[in-house]
């Protein structure tokens, strides 16, 4: 029950209608016995300082950001972790007191996903398809994991090499084109290939990146962190050739997760939130 003593929750974007967060935020909240309530709060670009002024002048306690206000929202935030600086995004805030603070929770649910299967990435190669937004936070996720090298795949690299200047002061990070050789010998030697691109997101899941299946180390792990449909072709191809693979349900859910704790000081259930994200997506 919603009384004056709950506290508010939500997540910010435009458009928001499709955000699975409140059904997943909510299941754990309600699990957990907490007094606190998650809405989705539609706000168009425009609106985005007001919005952040009213949600601090009512105490939401905090909120998931997501597109297109990722980078937009950190100059009107009190403060920004180091994290959330250097993938220059933020996706959760916290209200401390009338301080607002942003963090980035997205690397924390990737790499959720490869620390529960055990995964070692400590001195190896990681290869990724794709050097956009999403790209940012899997980087950040890997160098922290202490992989040896992170490689950008791309169709451009030109547009890719801001990325590398920014993460090369914390790892090793190069980039190449992957219609050339040197992506066939990089697939070759990774331990984890991971598709950060939307090729193969619906509605146009036939769609995937040009991976020669043939090229790619046996023992890889392959990621794609596209979660509808819940197998892309990418996935599809890859269990076909025979690599352990996942989704980006895991992700996900493992994002909220580790943003529900910042608000509320207490550990989730990862896998109530995972349970309610993967029944809501059918």
């Amino acid at each position: 029950m919603i009384t004056g003593r709950t506290q508010n929750l939500g997540v910010i974007g435009w458009p928001i209608a499709h955000s699975l967060s409140p059904v997943m935020q909510n299941a754990a909240i309600k699990q957990a016995g907490l007094d606190y309530n998650y809405t989705a709060l539609p706000v168009a670009p425009e609106n985005l300082p007001a919005a952040v002024a009213g949600l601090k002048a009512v105490h939401y306690r905090g909120w998931n950001v997501t597109i297109p206000h990722k980078a937009a929202i950190m100059p009107l935030l009190d403060e920004v972790d180091e994290a959330a600086r250097i993938i220059g995004a933020v996706n959760t805030v916290l209200n401390d007191n009338g301080r607002l603070v942003g963090y980035n929770t997205d690397y924390l649910g990737f790499m959720g996903a490869l620390n529960s299967r055990g995964i070692e990435l400590s001195g190896k190669t990681a290869v990724l398809l794709g050097a956009g937004g999403a790209a940012r936070a899997v980087v950040w996720g890997l160098l922290q994991a202490g992989t040896a090298e992170v490689v950008l795949a791309v169709r451009n690299p030109a547009k890719a090499q801001p990325l590398v200047e920014d993460f090369s002061p914390y790892g090793r990070v190069t980039v190449c084109h992957w219609a050339e050789d040197l992506f066939t010998e990089q697939l070759r030697k990774c331990s984890l290939l991971v598709n950060t691109t939307p090729l193969g997101m619906t509605p146009q899941v036939e769609v995937c990146p040009p991976v020669v299946w043939e090229a790619l180390n046996p023992k890889a792990f392959v990621y794609d962190i596209i979660y509808t449909p819940a197998q892309t072709r990418f996935l599809r191809e890859a269990r076909q050739h025979g690599h352990e693979a996942v989704n980006g349900e895991e992700m996900l859910a493992g994002q909220g997760a580790a943003a529900l704790e910042l608000w509320t000081g207490c550990q989730p259930d990862l896998d109530c939130m995972q349970k309610a994200l993967h029944q809501a997506l059918g």
